[in-house]
């Protein structure tokens, strides 16, 4: 079954010299792939899916509906939340740029957009309190003040954590569509 999701356009990695290489920009689009942090512990998830749903049928052979019906709704979150996870990044279109976390999703029109930079910053290390010296993809918006500049990646995510070179190459494709994109 293909998972569209979990791999980024092959052609964000085969042109280099041309930054936006799609003939239909209005689809949205991960630049990148998701990285080995995200997708072990995606995996982990659904792996104890699994667990779950086994325990599931067993219940259901051996106990009440009832039972074995709230153990397979707790898989099913198990599963959405594994799917969810391997879903978050930053991804673009011609519409604009947007933000997918776990529980939100954040859409920015380009009309909005002034620049997407990167800047060196301490950075916050897979998502925990715990920070250390890194780089982030800025979004800076109009009407927005500098220190309000939303973060979009960093080298110290789940994605990108050992992966500097990815990170790089996934910053310079948006920013990018955010230069190539109209502007209002």
């Amino acid at each position: 079954m293909p998972l569209p999701f979990l791999t980024a356009d092959r052609a964000f990695e085969a042109a280099d010299d041309v930054a936006l290489p799609f003939e239909d920009r209005d689809r949205w689009r991960r630049p990148y792939r998701p990285g080995p942090w995200r997708v072990g512990v995606a995996a982990l998830w659904l792996l104890l899916a699994s667990y779950v749903l086994f325990a599931a049928v067993i219940i259901a052979l051996t106990g009440t509906v009832t039972e074995a019906a709230v153990v397979f709704g707790i898989a099913l979150l198990v599963i959405a939340g594994a799917l969810r996870l391997l879903r978050m990044g930053v991804w673009v279109s011609a519409r604009g740029l947007r933000q997918v976390g776990f529980l939100m999703t954040r859409t920015t029109p380009w009309e909005q957009v002034d620049a997407v930079r990167t800047v060196q910053q301490p950075v916050r290390w897979l998502g925990l309190p715990r920070t250390v010296q890194g780089q982030a993809l800025m979004l800076v918006q109009r009407g927005r003040a500098a220190d309000d500049m939303p973060v979009l990646m960093t080298t110290h995510n789940a994605d990108f954590l050992g992966r500097v070179a990815a990170f790089d190459r996934a910053a310079d494709a948006i920013e990018a569509w955010a230069a190539e994109s109209p502007r209002g």
